[in-house]
């Protein structure tokens, strides 16, 4: 009887409690007033419940396996949905309550990272033509201006000592876009191209002002603002003039697969465009660049192993696209041209590491190789074997008598650079390449953009210890200038940091190289210190160790930073690639995990100090290794995590899901869905401990094409826009199945896409928030909340 009674009392106060709990759930303003006075009642008090997710049975079968979904009802495409929207709403006062103890601590983080930014900065001038161009920023602002001003002497030659005169002698600043006056109709704000007419009169932008990579293009006069025709709606960010009358822009289809290309002429209604070209298969997206000498536009159609382009004389567009590079599967080309000549870099499963190229204009298939292919093949490389043959070649630079090549060798970026011999003298090997020399024994390097006429490369430079320095590079003597260093306010001294590299051995015996930095005074190599190991490992990405400021406030307080170098990404060769995809991408997480616990080993951390981050795809890796081995953490961050990959995987209405099926496999055959059902994270939770995890994404985010506006090259990779549902759905099934009391925490950016916020100042919000999530979790929070 007394049993009986105690247990109806019981299930009386949870009925109670649940019944109240999705009352405050239909009202989240009310819902997080309620966790934020829980959260802040006293030490004394419990924490705050977290949401309670709804189940709903949702089944879904194929080679007789059957596999239950009880949150499938979390996707919602038109992201309009109440319930989903209230959902996500008390996610984020759960977060904000769980984190209302360390607000304080986390604005001075924030303060402290902003405190390092020279807020009224500029980039380094970029010449060309007859103006000096650069990019400004303004003190409190959080969007950038984009400037020019003329040159005194235009028509002297270019030399690395030049400089841009200043003061109130020089030739006069013209603003000719502020997006700081854009954005403030907008909670996002992004431009994702910014394109300067061939003449210089005129500017071409891409704008986005949801989150969603979906762009309208406006045409303005550079010097006076006035719109110029009508803007173009529904477009991506990749486009490119073609003479001074006209643009090619692409577009997308119903899946956001980039698969149109499109003339348009000044003046004229987009309705009125002509389609240049449709790629109608659903495995390939079409890219789009333009030559160093302006004279043509090569558009290529490509999926993750093929690529083909045609070519568009710029002074002759009537005539439409031609073929340059035929379609034949495995073999993927992108073209560049100089002269007589158009060049080739070519890959196929041969070529693993690429060749490259030349052929006349006028005669395409006959083709000389320049730089052969140089790889040695393995399967498990070591150290020893390791040699001036493994040499990739990433992309190239012409300019009118020199070439350079970005290559990647040991693992690390290099530059090598090439005289190229007169236009009408014929091509044959190239030999005596200069390579640019370098410091740190881990870096990264980029070519940035320079004038195809002149003898001048630039090139950017940083390392996990000096902040991102911009160079010009004679290609003549090889003197390199410093045009240009970040600066990082508030006493930092690059010699107090140590950078180093180190080789974790898989459990196949692969060596796996791995980046470090720290501070020297600091750290102390005995075990106890605490440290962060970054990982990405998909689509041939190299995470190549650069300098990021907000970073010091982990080192500055004893941390040791990481990145895993390990298989899925590029950073070793075309075959690192091969070796962390389709049926070998547990490679990717087996080799994050023996780096972990080679750091371990080593005496750089503990497992009780060990936090892990990953965004994306690296996400993917994140949420694969704590089902694999949530021992072997302390806290884990996964940012817009794609976590659901079977589901998704199987799912082709989902945008850039066909071409996708190259990358992770097509789970519609038997061998790739149980593979992928086996590491597939929202597949693998298990009732068990898992340390304390920090969930962040975007309610826009969506699959698509990345766009790279400033860089000389269009990356011929698809990232995987993740939707929201998917680490929605982790979260909802950890919570309903781990067996501790582990902080876990999800923040959603309502307004948000892949990228989270737009502002510079405002995404330094989203560092200071995961610093002290990982600082809490590791218990190194001062009690006095000061830093």
């Amino acid at each position: 009887m007394i049993s009986n009674c105690i247990g109806g009392v019981l299930h009386l106060r949870l009925l109670l409690f649940s019944t109240s709990h999705r009352i405050l759930a239909a009202h989240p303003k009310i819902y997080a007033s309620r966790l934020l006075s829980t959260a802040t009642m006293g030490s004394q008090s419990q924490p705050p419940s977290p949401p309670l997710v709804e189940k709903v049975k949702h089944e879904m079968e194929l080679f007789g396996d059957v596999r239950v979904d009880n949150y499938y009802w979390l996707r919602d495409d038109s992201r309009t949905n109440p319930k989903v929207i209230s959902y996500l709403q008390q996610e984020n006062a759960y977060t904000e309550a769980m984190m209302s103890g360390t607000k304080n601590f986390e604005d001075e983080i924030y303060a402290e990272i902003r405190g390092r930014i020279k807020e009224d900065d500029m980039s380094a001038p970029l010449r060309k033509g007859p103006y000096y161009y650069y990019s400004r920023t303004l003190e409190g602002k959080e969007y950038v201006q984009y400037c020019r001003r003329p040159i005194p002497n235009p028509d002297a030659p270019s030399s690395v000592h030049d400089t841009m005169p200043t003061g109130p002698d020089a030739p006069p600043e013209h603003v000719i876009l502020d997006e700081n006056v854009k954005a403030q109709e907008h909670g996002f704000y992004r431009i994702g191209a910014f394109k300067v007419s061939p003449n210089h009169k005129m500017v071409a932008y891409a704008e986005d002002t949801k989150g969603d990579e979906i762009y309208t293009v406006y045409v303005i006069d550079a010097e006076t603002q006035a719109p110029i025709g009508k803007p173009l709606v529904g477009v991506t960010s990749n486009l490119e003039w073609a003479g001074n009358d006209a643009l090619v822009y692409i577009t997308m289809d119903e899946i956001l697969r980039p698969d149109k290309a499109w003339l348009h002429k000044l003046g004229a209604d987009q309705s009125n465009d002509s389609c240049l070209y449709h790629e109608k298969d659903d495995m390939f997206s079409l890219g789009l660049e333009a030559s160093e000498s302006e004279k043509f536009l090569f558009i290529a159609s490509e999926s993750k192993i093929t690529r083909f382009v045609f070519y568009l004389e710029v002074s002759k567009v009537d005539e439409g696209l031609k073929v340059l590079t035929p379609r034949i599967i495995g073999i993927d080309t992108s073209v560049s041209h100089r002269g007589n000549h158009f060049f080739i870099q070519r890959r196929s499963d041969e070529f693993f590491n690429s060749e490259l190229l030349a052929c006349p204009v006028d005669n395409t298939s006959a083709t000389t190789v320049l730089i052969p292919h140089r790889a040695r093949s393995y399967t498990a490389l070591t150290i020893d074997v390791i040699s001036s043959q493994l040499v990739k070649i990433q992309y190239i630079q012409l300019f009118s008598d020199h070439l350079a090549v970005s290559e990647r060798e040991e693992g690390l970026p290099k530059i090598t650079v090439y005289r190229l011999p007169e236009v009408e003298e014929p091509l044959v090997n190239l030999e005596g390449g200069k390579s640019v020399q370098f410091i740190d024994p881990v870096y990264s390097v980029d070519l940035s953009v320079s004038q195809f006429s002149s003898t001048i490369l630039r090139f950017s430079y940083s390392s996990l210890r000096m902040p991102k320095s911009v160079y010009d590079y004679d290609m003549n003597t090889g003197e390199s200038v410093l045009k240009k260093i970040e600066t990082v306010l508030g006493g930092f001294d690059a010699s107090n940091y140590v950078t180093k590299r180190k080789w974790a051995t898989a459990s196949d015996g692969t060596q796996i190289p791995i980046s470090i930095v720290y501070q020297k005074n600091l750290v102390k190599l005995d075990g106890s210190d605490p440290m962060l190991l970054y990982g990405y490992g998909s689509y041939e990405i190299c995470i190549d160790p650069d300098f990021k400021a907000s970073r010091l406030s982990l080192l500055d307080r004893g941390f040791i930073f990481a990145i895993a170098h390990i298989r899925g990404g590029g950073e070793m060769g075309r075959q690192w690639y091969e070796n962390g995809k389709f049926l070998k991408k547990k490679n990717t997480f087996t080799d994050f995990i023996s780096c972990a616990e080679y750091l371990i080993e080593q005496k750089y951390c503990s497992k009780e100090k060990l936090c892990i981050e990953g965004r994306s795809a690296g996400g993917l890796l994140i949420g694969a290794v704590l089902n694999m081995r949530p021992d072997l953490w302390k806290a884990a961050v996964a940012g817009v995590p794609f976590v659901d990959v079977l589901t998704t995987m199987l799912d082709p209405t989902i945008p850039l899901t066909t071409s996708e099926w190259e990358e992770w496999g097509d789970p519609r055959k038997e061998e790739f869905y149980f593979y992928m059902k086996s590491y597939s994270p929202v597949d693998n939770v298990k009732a068990q401990n898992y340390p304390d995890i920090l969930i962040t994404a975007g309610l826009h985010g969506n699959n698509g094409l990345i766009a790279c506006p400033f860089s000389i090259i269009i990356l011929h990779i698809k990232y995987p826009r993740v939707m929201y549902s998917e680490p929605a759905k982790f979260v909802a099934k950890l919570r309903d199945m781990k067996t501790d009391d582990n902080m876990l925490l999800f923040k959603c950016e309502l307004g948000a896409g892949h990228f989270s916020k737009s502002g510079r100042f405002e995404r330094l919000q989203e560092d200071a928030m995961t610093y002290t999530f990982m600082l809490k979790a590791l218990n190194l929070i001062p009690a006095s909340g000061s830093a």
